[in-house]
């Protein structure tokens, strides 16, 4: 099994009575401890329907690195994003947080960057000592301690997985942790990239070498 997860297109979001995968409900208690565990299957088969998704405009987004500089996802243009929207108090998202850094020292270059956008409202303080202690090495510090992006968005819940294309369009979301370095996975969005990535970089292009 690839992780847990469930991938729709952009333009066929699903049905909120029609079994959706759980995760951590925004509002609600802290889900850390023994937490909520998703529930759908993210299979091959589940991808590819994702892969004929009709590309549908992003709302504008900004956030904000470590250092409290201004981040428009905008700046990201000309690769494909794979925007993940978590926090270090959801248990699903401190799951699939590894397989994510994986990714993106696998794809990450010039043609891919994960972007792992934190909602904690602690922002640095909380993320950093996070990466350290997980042992996180190819993703940046991208920060929204205020949310900004839960209603931009129309969260459901975290994590939530929003695949970006190198013309800032949303060709789908998935809700719930992923096996995202999984073969299968990174299969599917091979098929998305113009060559096969590269070395892990930073944001500007910089190679990245540590968390």
């Amino acid at each position: 099994m690839a992780g847990a997860g469930l991938w729709w297109s952009a333009g066929a979001a699903p049905n909120p009575g029609s079994g959706a995968p759980e995760v951590v409900r925004l509002g609600t208690p802290d889900a850390s401890a023994g937490g909520v565990m998703p529930v759908a299957s993210t299979g091959a088969d589940k991808l590819e329907k994702f892969k004929g998704a009709e590309p549908k405009p992003m709302p504008p987004l900004s956030f904000v690195d470590a250092e409290g500089r201004k981040v428009d996802l905008a700046d990201f243009k000309d690769r494909v994003i794979l925007l993940n929207l978590w926090a270090t108090w959801c248990g699903p998202c401190v799951k699939e947080m590894p397989s994510l850094d994986r990714l993106q020292g696998q794809l990450g270059g010039d043609a891919f960057q994960v972007v792992a956008l934190s909602l904690d409202r602690g922002g640095r303080t909380a993320v950093e000592p996070f990466y350290k202690k997980t042992g996180v090495e190819h993703l940046t510090v991208f920060l929204d301690p205020g949310s900004e992006s839960m209603k931009a968005l129309s969260l459901r819940g975290l994590p939530t997985t929003i695949l970006v294309d190198p013309e800032g369009r949303e060709l789908g979301r998935v809700e719930g942790a992923v096996e995202w370095d999984s073969p299968e996975v990174v299969a599917f969005l091979r098929q998305f990239l113009g060559h096969g990535g590269g070395p892990a970089r930073g944001r500007g292009g910089v190679m990245k070498t540590g968390g």
